[in-house]
């Protein structure tokens, strides 16, 4: 009996780990579903695996993910000839997008959601408020589009991060 609730616990554990890397991908909040995971399989196991540090850790490169996922989508519209306020107006677009694209697609909506929003916060800024050229514009918008794509590929590889963390003990 203890080695069948050992390997059902410990495939949930994958599944969540699983689970968590899907989230990330889509722009939702994995990291926090395999740091959850991690401390639940630590207190389960009766602090046998993992340990403080390595939650400590854990939780560091998590929040890493969220601001890179947050900030690169701005420096993509810098990076393309925005400015200050163009990254704002990517990031402003992002989240607004997210959110309206989630109950569109629920998965799909957020991550397609995020990257049209900030595509569009950052060219129509950059059309409307700094007066350029349509051309111009819908590049800062590209930039903005591909700094949340790269956003969210930091994001993932935080988790993974996160599961070397976890795996070496630390």
């Amino acid at each position: 009996m203890a080695i069948a609730l050992a390997v059902l616990g410990w495939t949930m554990f994958g599944l969540a780990i699983l689970t968590g890397l899907i989230l990330n991908l889509v722009g939702l909040f994995g990291n926090w579903v395999i740091l959850a995971a991690t401390a639940a399989a630590w207190a389960v196991s009766g602090f046998a695996y993992f340990g403080a540090w390595t939650l400590a850790i854990m939780t560091g490169i998590a929040v890493l993910g969220e601001a890179l996922e947050f900030l690169l989508s701005g420096y993509g519209a810098k990076r393309f000839g925005g400015d200050k306020g163009t990254m704002g107006a990517a990031i402003a677009g992002c989240l607004l997008g997210a959110v309206l694209g989630t109950p569109v697609f629920p998965i799909a909506g957020s991550l397609a959601g995020a990257c049209a929003g900030a595509f569009l916060g950052a060219a129509l800024y950059d059309y409307l408020q700094r007066e350029r050229r349509a051309a111009e514009a819908m590049r800062a918008g590209f930039g903005a589009a591909m700094g949340r794509v790269g956003g969210l590929l930091a994001k993932f590889c935080c988790g993974l991060a996160m599961l070397a963390a976890a795996f070496m003990g630390w």
